[in-house]
C-alpha cells in the first residue's frame, strides 16, 4: 500500500504526462506540484513506484511515465467523479434538443461524446423491453413503388421501399388498416406472430400476392433487432496516437469495424446506470484494443430501454474529465429517452 506522499507523486506524474505527453522528471514535479519535499525525496519515491510497477522509464536518462497499473491505481483513488459545469450541461442539452427519432438520438449522442471527450465514441442502440408498434404507414411513391413506414412507441422509425406494381390508393388504405389492426399496441415479437397469421390465413388471390410482399417486408423490419447495432464517431481522434499506426492505430481501426467486438466490449463494461467502468490497457478482453482504455457507462432503464455507451482512447488520457463526460452524457440520454 502506498503512503499519501507516494500517491501524490503518482498523481502528479499521471497529470503531467497526460498534459505534456513527455516523461516526467523529479525536479519538474517539485516545481509544478508544490510537493514540499526535495527532488531527492521525490526520486526515492519514484524508485519505489517503479519497483512496484506503477511507473516506468521509457529509455535511459528519461523521466518516468505511468504504466497500466499506475493508471488503474490513479483511477481507483479518484475520490469522486467531478460534476460538469453548468455551461457543459447546457451544451449537452442544446446538442440533444430537436432529435426526432431513435436513430437521430443515437447519432447525436455518439457525435456529442466524441466532441466532448476528444476520443472515439461508441453508442449501442437501446434494447427496448416494452416497445410497442405505434403505427404502420403506406405511402405511394409512384405507380410501381410504395414506402412502408414502421413507428415504435420508443420513437424508432424504420422505412423500406417496396415494389408494388399497379397499386391503387384504395388498396393501400385497406391494407394499412388491416396491418394496423393486427399489430398496433403489440411488442415487435407479438406483432410478428399476428402478422404471420395474417400472411397465412387472410391474404390470398392475385391482389393478396402483392400484399404478401408488403407483409413479408414488414416482418423483416420487425425482426431487425436494433440492439445488435453500434454507432461510432470520432475515429480521426486516433491521430493522437502519433506515429504508432502499425502497432496501435491499425489494430484499433480493425476492431472498430467489427460490430460484434464493440458489442462484447460494451457488454464487458456494463454496469449500473449512472456508474462508470474503466478498462485500462491489458484489462481489455480484446488483444487489438489492449493499447487503449475504455470508459463506459449504461443509459436508460432496465424496465424500458437499456444500452451502453463509452469511449476508446489512448491509456494516456484525462481520466477524471472523460469519466465525468461519459457519465453525464449517459444520464442525460437516459432521461431524454424516458421523457419520450
Amino acid at each position: 500500500m502506498l503512503d499519501d506522499r507516494k500517491m501524490d507523486v503518482l498523481k502528479a506524474i499521471v497529470t503531467d504526462y497526460v498534459s505534456s505527453k513527455e516523461p516526467v522528471g523529479s525536479k519538474a514535479l517539485v516545481e509544478r506540484h508544490q510537493l514540499r519535499v526535495s527532488p531527492a525525496t521525490v526520486r526515492n519515491d519514484m524508485a519505489v513506484l517503479e519497483e512496484e510497477g506503477y511507473i516506468t522509464q521509457p529509455h535511459t536518462s528519461a523521466g518516468r511515465i505511468p504504466t497500466d497499473k499506475g493508471y488503474r491505481l490513479f483511477v481507483d483513488r479518484l475520490a469522486t467523479v467531478k460534476p460538469l459545469s453548468a455551461a457543459e450541461k447546457r451544451a449537452i442539452r442544446t446538442f440533444m434538443e430537436g432529435a426526432v427519432d431513435l436513430d437521430d438520438i443515437v447519432m447525436r449522442t455518439v457525435r456529442l461524446l466524441a466532441q466532448v471527450t476528444h476520443q472515439v465514441a461508441i453508442v449501442q442502440y437501446p434494447i427496448s423491453a416494452s416497445a410497442q408498434v405505434r403505427h404502420i404507414e403506406l405511402v405511394s411513391l409512384h405507380a410501381d413503388r410504395i414506402l412502408l413506414i414502421l413507428i415504435n412507441s420508443n420513437g424508432r422509425v424504420d422505412q423500406r421501399s417496396v415494389e408494388l406494381p399497379d397499386h391503387m390508393e384504395e388498396t393501400l388504405v385497406v391494407l394499412r388498416t388491416r396491418l394496423n389492426e393486427a399489430a398496433v399496441g403489440l411488442t415487435p415479437a407479438r406483432a410478428v406472430e399476428q402478422l404471420s397469421l395474417l400472411l397465412v390465413d387472410e391474404i390470398a388471390g392475385a391482389q393478396g400476392l402483392r400484399e404478401r410482399v408488403v407483409v413479408a417486408t414488414l416482418l423483416e423490419m420487425l425482426a431487425d433487432d436494433p440492439s445488435t447495432r453500434v454507432a461510432v464517431a470520432g475515429v480521426p481522434n486516433l491521430s493522437r496516437f502519433g506515429d504508432q499506426f502499425e502497432t496501435t492505430v491499425k489494430p484499433v481501426l480493425e476492431a472498430l469495424e467489427e460490430q460484434v467486438v464493440l458489442l462484447h466490449l460494451l457488454g464487458e463494461a456494463a454496469t449500473a446506470a449512472g456508474d462508470v467502468t474503466v478498462r485500462i490497457g491489458q484489462e481489455n478482453p480484446f488483444e487489438r484494443l489492449q493499447s487503449t482504455s475504455l470508459v463506459a457507462s449504461t443509459y436508460g432503464s432496465p424496465d424500458e430501454s437499456w444500452a451502453s455507451l463509452g469511449i476508446v482512447g489512448p491509456t494516456r488520457m484525462d481520466y477524471p474529465s472523460t469519466m465525468a463526460s461519459v457519465r453525464a452524457v449517459a444520464r442525460y440520454v437516459g432521461r431524454f429517452l424516458a421523457e419520450g
